[in-house]
């Protein structure tokens, strides 16, 4: 008789398809009435994290960052950049209807957040103090350029006023020249200060069950960014120079140009490395002992002339031979590229960065938000809101009746 075949082996279970991970916002809402950087770019970020933001815009042409420009494929880059994944109202808060229905949802929020100019959120009633009155568990955020009291509190604040006021401008350009930094970074420092401002915030309603008010200013954002050169000048050191590009205290540390004219910034920081610049780089091993050049203290002292060295080896070769040799060296180096040339930055292709996010003019390329979160959840990285494109369905929301609307949009209170 012949023995039976042995019996399969038993077949694995099919595994479930692995569930996406909730985003750490997800039911949190969101209401801002914001305009420019500070605020729509904070309130961003907790749209990417899974908050739902209702923007709050003026009929007339809503958020005056719409009109900044046309670059965006004819949207404005300053707008798109600041504003994807939001719901758009256009409604004017100076008709009492168009404020009894941003109080209706505010009334129905977990946070709310307000640029405004000085006075004018607590002229309306929405100002943080009075809203968490309120709403006890209402997180309400006011950004204001210098906060709400002081001998500054009624200036104009915008964002180059602020980088003076701050002392950025002293630190930054050439020693002949100060210049503002390219990007708005008081802007951008009030907003970040109040996105961790709001999740702290939360964190602490978790437990207590009350929220409150959140203020930040431009200038105490951006003065607190100041640390470094703050402290040197404040604690008995003088305020730094103005170099460049250059290092005020270390050299080689600069951009050198290349024969195909590009530009390599490196940093030499200390001496050993210097030996492999000139032994690897330069080719003048020689210069590894000169008393000139040993010591970072000689080639600070001897700056032109060690500039000279470098720039003149540099520049008789290409940018990638030059960048090549310099990684053979161990020699902190990078290519200085404009923004074009970040949109096609190799290293965040690699990486998968990019993202099209919707807009009124179709699909749009956007970087994905820095912090990759656990799980592998994927920020939610939603259109671009047209001007009052969620205007009827947020009255809707409200419970207001089709007539009702119909008599807002004839008055010009909502669009």
């Amino acid at each position: 008789m012949q023995n039976s075949p042995p019996p399969p082996p038993p077949q694995p279970l099919p595994q479930p398809l692995p569930q996406p991970q909730p985003l750490p916002l997800d039911g949190i809402t969101v209401v801002a009435v914001e305009q420019a950087v500070s605020a729509p770019f904070a309130t961003r970020q907790l749209a990417d994290l899974g908050a739902r933001v209702i923007k709050v815009e003026r009929p007339d042409g809503g958020d005056f960052a719409r009109g900044y420009d046309t670059a965006a494929a004819g949207l404005a880059s300053h707008f798109v950049w600041a504003n994807r994944g939001k719901e758009s109202l256009a409604v004017d808060l100076k008709d009492p209807r168009g404020l009894a229905v941003v109080r209706a949802l505010i009334a129905e929020a977990d946070v709310f957040v307000q640029n405004l100019a000085q006075g004018a959120a607590a002229r309306l009633g929405l100002d943080a103090a009075s809203l968490c009155a309120e709403h006890p568990r209402l997180v309400a955020v006011d950004i204001s350029g210098y906060g709400a009291g002081g001998p500054y509190a009624e200036k104009r604040a915008y964002d180059m006023l602020v980088q003076c006021e701050a002392g950025l401008v002293s630190v930054t350009g050439t020693p002949e020249q100060p210049v503002k930094a390219g990007i708005p970074a008081a802007d951008i420092a009030a907003a970040m200060y109040a996105f961790s401002g709001v999740l702290a915030a939360l964190l602490r309603r978790s437990a207590t069950g009350l929220g409150g008010p959140v203020e930040v200013s431009m200038l105490e954002a951006l003065a607190e960014w100041m640390g470094h050169p703050l402290h040197h000048a404040m604690h008995g050191g003088e305020p730094p120079a103005r170099t460049g590009l250059a290092h005020a205290v270390i050299a080689p540390y600069d951009a050198y140009g290349t024969a195909d004219g590009a530009r390599v910034l490196l940093s030499v920081q200390n001496d050993r490395e210097w030996r492999r610049l000139a032994e690897l780089v330069l080719e003048r091993p020689e210069l590894a002992d000169d008393p000139a050049y040993a010591t970072n203290a000689a080639r600070t002292a001897h700056r032109a002339a060690t500039d000279e060295l470098v720039g003149s080896a540099l520049g008789r070769l290409d940018v990638d031979t030059a960048l090549a040799r310099l990684e053979k060296a161990g020699i902190a180096c990078a290519r200085l590229r404009d923004v074009t040339e970040v949109a096609a930055h190799p290293q965040l292709a690699a990486r998968e960065r990019w993202r099209e996010v919707g807009s009124p003019v179709g699909p749009l390329r956007a970087l994905l938000p820095p912090v990759t979160l656990p799980g592998g959840a994927e920020p939610t990285m939603d259109a671009v809101p047209a001007l009052g494109e969620h205007t009827e369905a947020l009255l809707r929301a409200v419970g207001m009746p089709d007539a009702e609307i119909a008599a807002l949009r004839r008055d010009g209170v909502v669009a």
